[in-house]
């Protein structure tokens, strides 16, 4: 388990952020009339925006390159 969250930290710190963030979205913003897809809801809302925040930070992570001889 420590392996596993190790080599993912920067997708979990980018999901915790992201979720956050979107919880802040719905809360400050969010969709009023309840017809937005995403927005209407808080659990859409931080899924979506936890899955976001994952997939921008994974920008940031280096592969490690492997040199074939």
């Amino acid at each position: 388990m420590k392996k596993f969250i190790n080599n993912n930290q920067l997708y979990i710190i980018g999901a915790i952020v992201g979720a956050i963030g979107g919880y802040v979205y719905w809360k400050q913003i969010g969709c009023s009339t309840g017809t937005c897809m995403i927005t209407s809801s808080p659990i859409r809302s931080t899924i979506y925006f936890a899955l976001m925040g994952a997939l921008f930070f994974r920008i940031f992570k280096k592969e490690k390159h492997v040199e074939q001889s």
